[in-house]
């Protein structure tokens, strides 16, 4: 999850197509349908579908100033639930906290902070709400074997009115390990879909996987298992060479149309590739 500030440039005429196909070991295939660019700097770092199908970017550049004098400077790949729209934010290495921001229909801001627990690293990769909007799915950097789960701020009745602290609930314990998640989004009670920055190839065959995540029962703020499973490796094509950045990614299950973004390298970076993917 890298920090940079990308100047605001238009790339997405030199960008080049290519195999439109993503087959998938466990269920149809998910079939590239499209693409789309998007700023780096305003909407590099992940998106939610709203419910009138329009869609919501999140990039460096959309942290408002008030944020970012309290010292949040990074903020992950978002998500939409009733309307509300849930953002995931980090400070600096040597921050102790990360923060959820909850920005209601109305336009109004509640921030909730949850100080770290032992063992628990300071990344605040993405939020990702439960269909019955009652749990917050969150995830750190690095390898690990879990998925962090909050009651939904707002949303849920055990959390603060007007913002406040957050405690963790049980986790996700995964049954296989997963490497730099950048964002996951629910399509069902159980089952999350996750972008993972991992190129190594060692936990899994495929280049910056696309992650499917079955869970053994719906959250209900207990503990629960995952089955993970690779379904797809990214899409990497760009005129420019060097190292990729798999960044968000948003279901939308009104539409069935899954997004994914992959930031473009070198000089290219200042523009980031949506792909938009159906199952067939």
């Amino acid at each position: 999850m890298r920090r940079q500030l990308w100047s605001v440039a238009a790339l997405s005429a030199a960008l080049v197509l290519g195999d439109a196909t993503a087959a998938t070991a466990a269920g149809p295939a998910w079939t590239e349908a499209g693409t789309a660019y998007v700023d780096s700097l305003s909407g590099g770092q992940g998106l939610a579908s709203r419910a009138d199908g329009t869609l919501l970017y999140r990039g460096l550049g959309s942290i408002p100033l008030s944020l970012r004098i309290e010292g949040w400077n990074h903020v992950g790949d978002p998500d939409i639930a009733r309307g509300y729209v849930f953002d995931a934010y980090q400070g600096p290495d040597s921050a102790t906290s990360k923060m959820y921001a909850v920005t209601t229909p109305a336009g109004q801001r509640y921030e909730y902070v949850h100080r770290l627990d032992p063992g628990e690293k300071l990344n605040n990769s993405f939020a990702a709400v439960s269909p019955d909007a009652q749990w917050l799915v969150s995830g750190e950097w690095g390898d690990q074997d879990r998925l962090q789960v909050f009651p939904a701020p707002l949303l849920n009745a055990s959390t603060p009115r007007a913002g406040g602290a957050l405690p963790q609930a049980p986790q996700i314990t995964l049954d296989k390990p997963v490497r730099d998640i950048q964002g996951c989004d629910f399509v069902n009670d159980t089952r999350l879909l996750c972008a993972s920055d991992d190129g190594s190839r060692t936990l899994f065959p495929e280049d910056r996987p696309v992650l499917q995540v079955d869970l053994e029962h719906r959250l209900d703020g207990g503990p629960v298992t995952g089955h993970v499973t690779s379904l797809f490796a990214l899409p990497q094509r760009s005129v420019c060479t060097g190292t990729f950045e798999a960044e968000g990614v948003d279901y939308d299950a009104a539409r069935g149309v899954l997004r994914t973004e992959v930031v473009q390298p070198g000089v290219c970076q200042v523009a980031t590739t949506v792909h938009l993917y159906r199952q067939q």
